[in-house]
């Protein structure tokens, strides 16, 4: 395991764990959430507030940096850590998903993926040793190797065919990347939904050798069902005593089910998109607050929740707010969110060291169960 970068499992639930990740510049609680701060930003949240939601760690994109403002910038003013002034913890995806299901014209060979960028059509090229360089430039924690996504539903053999390239490139992604004393690499587990072929990924990345290790390509239009049903599997394939980081995912049912399989981390664009959109989670489910119904209404989104949403405004302030436009409506909703997806995150912890996760699942889907006081 890279110097300054350690895993530790304090208690284990079934197949769950809690524990910690050190690293150079704090402790990340696992189980994890991870907010993503695609462009260098939480949108609509500055850091101290993300912080304060009880996040450890945030997520960055290779792909949005290199186009804009560029990773060279951003090494020049001081890495990402200091551009975006978060000190914490910084993961960056390796901007293989991106490439996928953003750009235009593609064209894929052995050497990398040439594209047009969605933002000004310019061309690029990203490599394994590409997309390190950019990684490093950003200065990220844990880096991310280089692989492709393909989406789902997919026959076997362009899965099979995508998995083997992208084990290639994890070889390529290892060697670029060498030796970083404080900072980590994570394969990524690729197959779809095939076992056979998640488990070969999971063999050739554990022979190269890698800090952690992600499961990747789920959350790409298999449905929650399949995705289940492939993390039934795949965590026991990847190394007991390393990170195991599911990547993408997801909506807060995902999240208990995930965890429940022995995944450690997860990040999700949903508790940000949905407070933009309107939509709040709590443990009733979700509430949106564009509905006519919430225009008179003087309670808080939920009663339970002590984040500055719920502690100073009511449902009928932030269907105004929204209705009328104002950024205060993202603001709040999506500092909202964030905070129910950390307070989930720390009952999970907190319900797998003390032997009652069985317990906690239940009562988590018994109350979504009942709905939100005014059903949806």
């Amino acid at each position: 395991m890279a110097q300054g970068f350690d895993f530790r499992i304090t208690a284990r639930d079934g197949k769950a764990r809690t524990g910690a990740i050190q690293t150079t510049r704090g402790e990340i609680r696992t189980p994890a959430f991870m907010p993503v701060g695609t462009a260098g930003t939480v949108k609509a949240m500055l850091p101290d507030s993300v912080r304060a939601t009880g996040a450890d760690i945030l997520l960055g994109n290779t792909y949005h940096l290199m186009l804009r403002p560029g990773a060279e910038r951003v090494a020049r003013l001081g890495g990402l850590h200091r551009f975006m002034n978060w000190d914490r913890p910084i993961l960056t995806d390796s901007g293989g998903f991106q490439v996928m299901s953003l750009s235009d014209l593609r064209k894929m060979t052995e050497e990398g993926v040439t594209f047009r960028s969605h933002v000004d059509g310019s061309r690029h090229f990203l490599s394994p040793e590409s997309s390190m360089e950019i990684q490093r430039l950003l200065g990220s924690d844990i880096v991310m190797c280089f692989d492709e996504c393909p989406a789902l539903p997919a026959d076997e053999a362009r899965v099979a065919k995508s998995m083997r390239l992208s084990m290639r490139w994890a070889q390529r992604s290892r060697d670029a990347f060498g030796d970083r004393p404080g900072h980590a690499l994570f394969g990524i587990q690729q197959g779809g939904v095939t076992e056979d072929l998640r488990g070969e990924s999971a063999e050739a990345l554990k022979a190269i050798g890698f800090d952690g290790y992600a499961i990747g390509g789920l959350a790409v239009g298999e449905g929650q069902a399949a995705m289940l049903g492939v993390l039934d599997y795949a965590p026991g394939q990847l190394p007991d005593d390393r990170p195991r980081y599911l990547m993408g995912v997801g909506k807060p049912d995902d999240i208990v089910g995930a965890v429940e399989r022995g995944v450690d981390m997860m990040d999700c664009v949903l508790p940000s998109r949905s407070g933009r959109t309107g939509q709040a989670w709590t443990p009733r489910g979700q509430v949106n607050i564009k509905n006519a119904r919430h225009q008179d209404d003087p309670r808080p989104l939920d009663e339970t929740c002590t984040c500055p949403a719920c502690r100073s405004y009511s449902r009928a302030y932030l269907h105004h707010v929204f209705r009328a436009q104002e950024i205060i409506a993202s603001m709040l909703l999506t500092w909202h969110n964030l905070h129910y997806y950390q307070q989930l995150m720390q009952g999970l912890r907190e319900a797998i060291a003390e032997g009652r996760l069985a317990g906690f699942v239940a009562e988590f889907h018994a109350t979504r169960a009942e709905g939100d006081i005014e059903p949806l």
